[in-house]
């Protein structure tokens, strides 16, 4: 069954790997990429930027529903964590990034297989509670010292995104909070704890009726693209190469556009 991985359990896969070198496959369980029948097996890890939570969940559902022998485990996070994890020696197959820059990280150590493709594209949008009790009107309001704001830290993709707009705007934030990836960013908005945030339009999206969205024109100054990749050390080459031929299916990709994401332009 799929398993989101948790940041325990990344801490001591990392800890594994620097004290006792890579597991070999057998013993990883994960060597295996199809079974009789041509169906995949075994396991199959994806570091993936936590604004894909739901679409991701839900196309590893879809691919162990094809695939009854193969287990999906997922590690969602800020694109930033995620790339410090691999080339730190933690054991993934797919990484799929919110944005260029911490790709980069993975590839220019020399761990990607082959070059990333960019798969979708986000754009940010301010979150408010339901009713916007705050009267936040756009984005200007985060200069304003009176309410309590969230976005993401700056080296998380969403957190540059925002540094991006607010340069744009010829706005001087001034966040209450920095989060570390741009789910931890809505949380705060659905709970209740900020009177608004800055995270993407899927995210406003994926929140339905906890929280509302108010956009602005200077998102389009700072478009994420997302690439994915397969992973040089991947256990699991085969699943892995399914997995990401799913994502760059028609059905991968209006399961993104549904979820708010937008096609690539490139």
């Amino acid at each position: 069954m799929r398993r989101a991985l948790p940041a325990l359990a990344v801490a001591g896969l990392l800890s594994l790997t620097a004290c006792g070198g890579s597991a070999s496959p057998d013993a990883a369980g994960t060597s295996s990429s199809s079974g009789s029948g041509g169906e995949l097996t075994g396991t199959l890890t994806v570091f993936a930027a936590a604004s894909l939570t739901d679409v991701f969940t839900g196309l590893g559902d879809q691919l162990m529903a094809e695939n009854p022998d193969l287990d999906i485990t997922f590690n969602f996070a800020g694109s930033s964590a995620l790339a410090t994890q691999i080339t730190q020696g933690a054991p993934a197959d797919v990484f799929a990034s919110a944005n260029q820059t911490q790709m980069g990280v993975v590839t220019g150590a020399g761990l990607a297989e082959g070059d990333p493709t960019v798969f979708t594209e986000n754009v940010l949008e301010i979150a408010v509670p339901p009713d916007n009790p705050a009267d936040v009107t756009g984005l200007s309001d985060f200069a304003d010292a009176d309410l309590t704001l969230a976005v993401c830290a700056p080296d998380v993709p969403c957190g540059a995104a925002a540094e991006q707009v607010f340069e744009a705007a010829g706005i001087t934030a001034q966040p209450d909070t920095l989060e570390e990836d741009v789910r931890a960013a809505l949380t705060k908005v659905e709970l209740g704890e900020v009177d608004a945030a800055l995270v993407y339009a899927s995210d406003v999206q994926a929140a339905g009726d906890q929280v509302e969205g108010i956009g602005f024109p200077e998102a389009e100054d700072a478009v994420n693209e997302y690439p994915i990749c397969t992973l040089a050390g991947s256990q699991n080459p085969g699943a892995a190469r399914a997995f990401l031929d799913l994502v760059e299916s028609e059905a991968g990709q209006r399961a993104l556009t549904d979820a708010g994401f937008r096609s690539p332009t490139s």
